[in-house]
């Protein structure tokens, strides 16, 4: 089964939309299993206190290095599958469809989330945590975006959508933006469906779908259009890759 373990100051967010829809169908049928873990019950001193002032200065508070690896050391100890341990932050790798393809194939992850002005960089040392960004903005703290991930690797387990083979037309699957959907009614607001896709000749469609991915991309997201061309129209295989997703590993 595939397990998320989070570490965070506010385990009650969990497991929050995580434990809706499909996703939180296949929670309860256990096709995946999520446990939340209290980093505050590693605090120091009668408070259970987990941050300090940052050294050389500064505004905010740092959470303290050495409550971050007792609360990682307390979820690693009965952790046999050697699950990657990730540190959600703004200063990680972008986390991209390769990489989730990855994590899910594993065991599960054990997600660390942060929050203040950021964690003591010692402690993403000395455990070798992995940093990984879910966009190029700054959140309160890491758990939306800890379930940001969880959701896209849950949803990749076999049996929680169904549809499998739709999965390989999504968004980012061929390095290409998903081309758009439609459905009843024909007309809406003095819009028609195409007519392409009524015609009910599968290699046009194909090819249409094809056609509307690419401009998708081209003019929304030119970063992986440059990649997708380099790359060659006519790749299968994802034209972009996860960059430095690895990095803590060999540390």
């Amino acid at each position: 089964m595939w397990r998320a373990s989070v570490l965070t100051l506010f385990p009650e967010m969990f497991p929050g939309p995580l434990g809706v829809s499909l996703i939180g169908k296949a929670l309860l049928e256990k096709k995946w299993s999520l446990d939340a873990h209290d980093i505050r019950a590693h605090g120091r001193g009668k408070h259970k206190s987990v941050d300090d002032t940052p050294a050389g200065g500064g505004a905010g508070m740092v959470m303290r290095a050495d409550v971050a690896v007792a609360a990682i050391d307390a979820v690693r100890a009965n952790d046999k599958a050697k699950r990657p341990l990730i540190y959600l932050s703004p200063k990680g790798a972008p986390l991209t469809q390769p990489r989730v393809r990855e994590l899910v194939q594993g065991a599960g992850v054990i997600l660390f989330c942060g929050r203040f002005e950021g964690l003591d960089e010692r402690a993403i040392e000395a455990r070798q945590m992995e940093e990984i960004s879910v966009g190029d903005f700054v959140l309160a703290g890491g758990e939306i975006a800890a379930m940001a991930l969880i959701e896209a690797c849950v949803r990749l387990i076999p049996g929680v959508l169904g549809a499998e083979a739709s999965k390989t037309e999504e968004s980012f699957e061929e390095g290409l933006l998903e081309y758009p959907h439609y459905t009843r009614p024909q007309a809406f607001e003095n819009l028609d469906i195409p007519a392409v896709l009524a015609s009910g000749h599968h290699g046009e469609i194909e090819r249409w779908r094809k056609a509307q991915a690419e401009m998708a991309t081209r003019l929304k997201r030119p970063d992986l259009w440059a990649l997708y061309e380099k790359r060659g129209r006519s790749a299968k295989t994802p034209a972009f890759q996860q960059t430095g997703a690895s990095e803590g590993k060999k540390k």
